[in-house]
This record gives structure tokens, sequence and C-alpha cells, in this order.
């Protein structure tokens, strides 16, 4: 691996951005509003963003700033979903509870092609297959009078900008290894290799600039 790396850092720009990557092209179905909102608002961006890390890191670091990076992702990745199955296991007993086996369809389901570039991003798909399950036993419970309609606007709205944070968390990461790069003069190569996205997101956008900001995580101050 280490090899591998040298090796890339070693070729002309030119072939360094025809590196060849592997790729899993899929369809992401995703019924609710919710988790449509997330898809449509933050998977590519974030999708970007996490290539663009990996190139980055690969210009200006080395082996451990990137595993260290991993971690962090990794680690907000997976407090989101380790929340997001506590609630589905405490909202399934609810249903059988209640006896309410069926969870209803949905009239405007929308189905997205998708490309897994990396672990992480295959983890963020998952989240989001993940959320629209959640929203799909909220909505149950709602129509089946367990849940008011206030109850269910707080959990739809909840956990819609739970993912929206731990995205905007992500372009955060990229922007601050981009900051990185300035200081060590490797703009040029960065642009060249990885360009940078605009995030016209509002929400996104501010996340982001807390994360690139901010230096009360020390994990992250080590990792970027």
């Amino acid at each position: 691996m280490a090899e591998e790396i040298n090796e890339l850092k070693q070729q002309p720009q030119a072939e360094r951005q025809m590196y060849s990557r592997p790729v899993f092209r899929q369809n992401l179905s995703v019924n609710s509003l919710q988790a449509q909102r997330v898809m449509a608002r933050s998977f590519d961006r974030v999708s970007n963003a996490l290539f663009s890390l990996d190139v980055i890191l690969r210009i200006i670091g080395d082996l451990k700033e990137i595993d260290q990076v991993e971690a962090v992702i990794h680690g907000h990745i997976d407090k989101v979903a380790e929340d997001m199955n506590k609630a589905l296991d405490q909202l399934s007993k609810v249903m059988a509870d209640n006896g309410i086996e069926d969870t209803p369809g949905y009239s405007a389901p929308v189905t997205y092609p998708i490309e897994i570039t990396s672990p992480q991003v295959a983890q963020f798909a998952h989240l989001i297959r993940s959320l629209d399950k959640l929203m799909s036993i909220v909505d149950t419970l709602w129509l089946n009078s367990v849940l008011t309609s206030q109850q269910r606007s707080d959990a739809t709205y909840e956990w819609q900008q739970r993912l929206i944070k731990l995205a905007g968390r992500i372009i955060g990461m990229e922007k601050r290894a981009r900051i990185s790069a300035h200081s060590k003069g490797k703009d040029e190569e960065v642009a060249e290799a990885a360009p940078e996205q605009e995030t016209t997101d509002v929400e996104l956008s501010s996340e982001a600039e807390s994360t690139s900001k901010s230096t009360e995580s020390k994990q992250e101050e080590v990792a970027i």
C-alpha cells in the first residue's frame, strides 16, 4: 500500500488524475420525504468531499494522517448509526406493543443512481436507507394514531437534521484539509487534482464552516 501511494505521488499530474478507482454503481430507492431531502441536498456533495479529502491528504500528508481522518469520519458516522438503530428498535417495539405489523407505501418514491467510491460513501448511503426505514415506522405510528402530528413532525425533523449536520461536518473536514494544503503551498496541485465544489445549501455550508474553524475537537485537530 505504501509503495502504491509513493508511486502515485511520483507520477506526473495528468497521470495521477487518470488513477483508476474501484466503484460500485447502484440505484438507491428512497420513499420518505425526509430521506429524499437528505439525499438531494447532501449525498453528491458528501461523496465529492470524501473523494477530495482522500486526494488532498495523499498530496500533503502521509498514511498516518489518512488513517486518522478516516477514523474521525467513521466515529461521526458510527455515532449517528448507533443512535438511529436505538430509535429503530424502540419504535419497532412500540409497533409490536400496539399490534401493528404493516408499514405504508409512499406515493412518490424516488430512485437515485449513486456511485460507491469509498467505505465512507457506502456508510452514508446506508444511513440514508436507515433514515428511510425509520421515517416509515414513524409514519406508521402516526397513521395508527400512536404518535400525534407534533410528535411525528419533531421526530422527522430531528433525524433529517442529524444527517444534514453530519454531512456538513464531513464537508467541513474537507475545507480544513484545503486550508492545510494552502499552508503547505500545495494549492495549485490540490486544485488540479480535486477542484473545490461550491456548497450552496445554507445549512450544510454553515455546519461546514463551523467544523472547519473549530479547535475544540482535539481528535480532529490531530487528524487535519
